[in-house]
């Protein structure tokens, strides 16, 4: 039995960043309400050697734009990884979700058993496109998430599991 790999990637991967862009905003009017710059939020960490907040949400985008392009077949944008504040991880969220909208089943559909090479530091990782789906960018996409969410609990901001699922 096939998949549908766009069915498969793109409602999880806009539910899971647009659920992601709600818990910033709450952490934006945690920050507020408690009277501390919420740079704290954006620089805070778990453990001294894991990425701060704000990287976790750049890997997250870079994620779902990624594995959509490359199993699309079209350029993945570029970004410059530069935000620094709520409000631009936030953009860089939309921007990631504008991009997916421009991308239909018809691009992503059929691709299951299309050869994906990614240069990686330890060398080429090769994935057929299903196994890249499935192994690679949904889990990525979502323990970066996952991660994001944990550091506002953390940091006592007040969100839960129905936050992190995009429940409204």
């Amino acid at each position: 039995m096939s998949i549908s790999m766009y069915s498969t990637l793109m409602p999880m991967a806009k539910t899971l960043l647009g659920a992601l862009s709600k818990v910033l905003q709450k952490g934006a009017d945690h920050a507020k309400a408690k009277g501390f710059d919420e740079s704290v939020l954006v620089n805070a960490r778990l453990a001294p050697d894991m990425f701060a907040l704000a990287r976790q949400v750049q890997i997250a985008t870079d994620m779902a734009k990624g594995g959509a392009a490359r199993l699309a077949g079209v350029e993945i944008p570029a970004y410059a990884d530069d935000e620094t504040t709520i409000a631009a991880l936030q953009g860089r969220i939309a921007k990631t979700i504008a991009f997916l909208d421009t991308l239909t089943p018809a691009q992503i559909d059929g691709t299951e058993g299309k050869e994906i090479v990614l240069k990686m530091r330890a060398g080429e990782m090769k994935f057929t496109g299903q196994d890249y789906l499935i192994g690679f960018v949904i889990p990525n996409l979502t323990f970066h998430c996952a991660t994001a969410y944990n550091l506002m609990r953390h940091n006592g901001v007040e969100v839960g599991k129905r936050d992190f699922l995009g429940a409204n």
